[in-house]
């Protein structure tokens, strides 16, 4: 009886391995999928924040980003999203079932569900790259740890993007600041720099195979 319960116990946990193997998007999925999840980041800092984004802070912009960057980018999707069909990216041949990535998030304790936080976003749906930003492509996730609060910046490529965590009728949260500035801000422990030992380090979304 013992050895039919671990049989099946590891049946299952191959049948899981499997489907998250076939739910990871392969290397050209996942360039896709950054170039749109930039491009709506950078919507956001240029329209300002989406009427359908709700919940507007640094995690809730990683949340956002990434399930429009699944979604299917038709004419309707371009009409609420203020956009052209001009200069996008590519679109990406996704299963049902790889669309629904970012609304399934890993919470922790097994549980499942559209919301994270930050620190759970990293502990649960991210992996770790490095300390260097030399190791960062666009889309990643900068992490920082304040003690009593953690933040999430996103590499843009050429600058980072995000969000405060607060707004108001004159200040809709959003940022994006050029890597000099921010290696050189007067507040030293947002530098992304190995020796800020509140810089967690950079941080790659699991779905992303590379």
């Amino acid at each position: 009886m013992i050895r039919r319960a671990m049989l099946a116990a590891g049946l299952w946990l191959l049948a899981q391995c499997a489907l998250a193997a076939n739910l990871t998007l392969d290397a050209e999925q996942s360039r896709i999928f950054r170039a749109w999840f930039v491009r709506i980041a950078e919507e956001q800092l240029r329209q300002g924040p989406s009427p359908r984004w709700y919940q507007q802070d640094c995690a809730g912009l990683v949340r956002f980003a990434a399930n429009e960057a699944l979604k299917v980018h038709d004419a309707r999707w371009l009409r609420s999203n203020g956009l052209s069909n001009r200069y996008l990216p590519p679109e990406a041949t996704l299963s049902d079932e790889q669309r629904l990535l970012a609304r399934q998030w890993q919470q922790g304790g097994g549980k499942v569900g559209p919301y994270v936080d930050a620190i759970k976003l990293i502990q649960y749906n991210s992996r770790f790259v490095g300390r260097d930003l030399n190791q960062a492509q666009p889309g990643d996730l900068m992490f920082f740890d304040q003690g009593d609060d953690q933040h999430l910046m996103i590499w843009m490529g050429r600058y980072i993007a995000y969000h405060t965590g607060t707004r108001t009728k004159t200040d809709n949260g959003m940022r994006s600041v050029g890597v000099q500035q921010l290696m050189t801000w007067k507040d030293t422990r947002w530098i992304p720099d190995e020796s800020n030992p509140n810089f967690i380090g950079v941080y790659r979304l699991d779905f992303l195979s590379r």
